[in-house]
């Protein structure tokens, strides 16, 4: 075994100090594959759970990936109400900071909320992400499975003003962002079991989505900073966010170029959902295409 080969193994110790929480996780790579990193990140109200499956999906390939937990999420619901947009970015850019340490260039994905993220902390640092991959994103809940109540979701910050609402929820409605009924009813079984930190919470807080539209408003604003290489995967029948949202990043991302795949059998989760396999192979092809062309410049200077 030469030195690559071995470089993920080497690195173990080290790279599992990067969890900050014990709901983190990292998966060590193996091999020349082990430089490139993969930063996931969950949506609101999940866990770093939910990344686990597309994780080892990519760990396989020999990438390394970090799974990073949201501030305010894993616990109460009021840890979430207490948490603002600019404390979930502040969690992805500490996590990217550290990881970038570990790996010689970092691709960050996201799904739904999560995908938000790998949007804005890839705006903010375009010499530290190499590459974004935005699932599910969720600019606006506007799926079919959307309760038309949630249009008056623009009303929210009045709320939040006159300090009206912060025990309030919007629950999630069935079919819970899952096309396999199976997988589904296992999944809600989890979301009602009390335990946040394995499926996260069943509703979406009131102040928590102010929050999202909040996020959702500044990484659009900034689309056109955007310069890594982004895949974008939807569903074109997701139920929680329509597919008018994916192609609103190729609308905006005028300076990145942008790769759309949309998926015929699933719904919003698409990490885990009935074409996860699909999802987890453009993710392997797209990271390799990154790290493919890093890897002159690499050599290159040792």
């Amino acid at each position: 075994m030469n030195a690559a080969d071995g470089l993920g193994l080497l690195q173990q110790p080290d790279l599992q100090q990067l969890c900050v929480t014990p709901h983190e996780f990292v998966m060590p790579g193996e091999g020349l594959n082990a430089r490139t990193g993969v930063l996931l990140i969950h949506g609101l109200t999940g866990t770093p759970a939910e990344m686990r499956l597309l994780a080892k999906g990519l760990n396989k390939q020999g990438f390394t990936v970090y799974g990073v937990q949201l501030a305010g999420h894993c616990g109460s619901m009021e840890d979430l109400v207490a948490a603002r947009w600019t404390d979930w970015l502040a969690s992805v850019e500490s996590g990217l900071q550290r990881f970038s340490l570990h790996v010689d260039h970092v691709v960050v994905g996201g799904l739904s909320m999560g995908a938000l993220l790998s949007l804005a902390v890839a705006e903010r640092h375009p010499d530290k992400v190499a590459g974004v991959c935005a699932l599910s994103t969720t600019f606006r809940y506007d799926g079919w499975s959307i309760p038309a109540y949630t249009k008056l979701a623009f009303l929210l910050p009045l709320f939040r003003l006159l300090g009206i609402g912060r025990n309030s929820v919007f629950m999630e409605a069935p079919p819970y962002g899952i096309k396999d009924e199976a997988l589904r009813a296992r999944v809600v079984e989890q979301m009602n079991s009390g335990d946040s930190s394995a499926a996260g919470l069943p509703g979406n807080p009131w102040w928590s989505v102010i929050e999202l539209r909040a996020l959702s408003a500044n990484v659009q604003a900034r689309l056109a900073q955007l310069r890594s290489p982004c895949l974008v995967i939807h569903a074109r029948e997701d139920d929680i966010s329509s597919v008018s949202n994916a192609h609103d990043i190729q609308r905006g991302a005028v300076n990145a170029h942008v790769d759309l795949v949309l998926l015929d059998n699933c719904y919003h989760m698409i990490t885990i959902d009935r074409e996860r396999r699909t999802v987890i192979a453009r993710l392997n092809e797209f990271i390799a295409r990154i790290a493919s062309s890093a890897a002159p410049a690499r050599g290159a200077n040792g």
